[in-house]
């Protein structure tokens, strides 16, 4: 790969090479190794989204009352620590159902039973490889971003590319954690996502959105417009739904609320409210569908805490 210096990089960008180093030594352009007292920055790496700038969007449908579901919350955290027994058993309840839900809004015809018995390490005849490497993969990208929630690590493009590597391990190897390199469309929305030599700039400003202008807003706002604003970018040929809903609850769990999870039967329902999120920036229908989910999970938590 053709690397240059951040004196190229200046001249390229329009950008102080003091600024560049200073973004260097942050981490905020990836790829970037220092060697002495200089830098070598990826040549194809786009221009830094400046942190410093507005980047504002006018989203709609953002006030929501989540009194009841911190409710929720405040009396599931009266019970915690769990017991190991109870939090291994929520544990393994999670990752099945949410592997199956996630996989089945994709395509994946293994039922919810079939999905337990494949993480069990057992194989089902009739089934193709993919369909059971979808469902191991999904596993690992869940315990992944426990991880890193439990090393209190930032969210960045480099974790999002290692998410979506876990996904597709072993099934598109020459896509895996990487940004498309072509245009797509959607089938069933109206939404048309941007070109693919914008991923990169997007990429950056979604997440300098999601460090800096989200900061005042509630936890499950900032998820939903985490979830949304990314599907909104669709950074990658394929895998971006389960990438998307793993960075939904990675934002919730961070936070400490109950992972929610999208159940197949509600596909056509998530499907309209993503897509008229995407085409009007109003969020209310994707906020109260999310908020519908939490409160079903944390019904669920304390059904077997109390």
């Amino acid at each position: 790969m053709k690397h240059m210096s951040t004196k190229e990089a200046s001249e390229k960008w329009g950008i102080s090479d003091r600024r560049i180093r200073v973004l260097c030594k942050e981490g905020r352009i990836e790829g970037a190794k220092k060697t002495g007292r200089n830098w070598s920055i990826p040549w194809d790496f786009s221009k830094p989204v400046d942190a410093r700038e507005g980047n504002r969007k006018d989203y709609l449908g953002l006030d929501y009352d989540f009194s009841y579901i911190d409710s929720q919350k405040y009396s599931i955290d009266q019970h915690r620590p769990l017991s190991r027994q109870l939090a291994n058993s929520l544990h393994e309840k999670l990752i099945v159902e949410w592997t199956y839900n996630s996989n089945a809004i994709e395509g994946n015809t293994l039922t919810l039973s079939e999905t337990k018995v494949v993480l069990e390490g057992i194989t089902i005849g009739g089934k193709s490889m993919v369909e059971h490497l979808e469902i191991i993969n999904h596993r690992d990208a869940i315990l992944f971003i426990e991880d890193l929630i439990s090393s209190k690590e930032r969210l960045s493009e480099w974790n999002i590319k290692n998410i979506h590597a876990l996904i597709l391990k072993e099934i598109d190897s020459i896509n895996a954690g990487k940004y498309r390199t072509e245009n797509v469309v959607i089938s069933g929305a109206k939404h048309i996502p941007p070109k693919h030599y914008e991923i990169g700039g997007l990429m950056q400003r979604l997440l300098s959105e999601y460090q800096n202008e989200w900061g005042r807003l509630h936890p499950i706002v900032r998820a939903t417009l985490l979830h949304g604003e990314f599907v909104k970018i669709h950074p990658f040929i394929d895998g971006n739904g389960r990438t998307s809903r793993l960075l939904l609850n990675f934002e919730l769990m961070k936070n400490g609320y109950t992972p929610i999870i999208i159940k197949n039967e509600r596909r056509a329902k998530y499907y309209d409210v993503l897509d008229l999120a995407h085409t009007t920036m109003n969020y209310e229908p994707f906020i109260k569908l999310v908020s519908e989910l939490m409160i079903e999970s944390g019904k669920l938590w304390l059904s077997v805490l109390d």
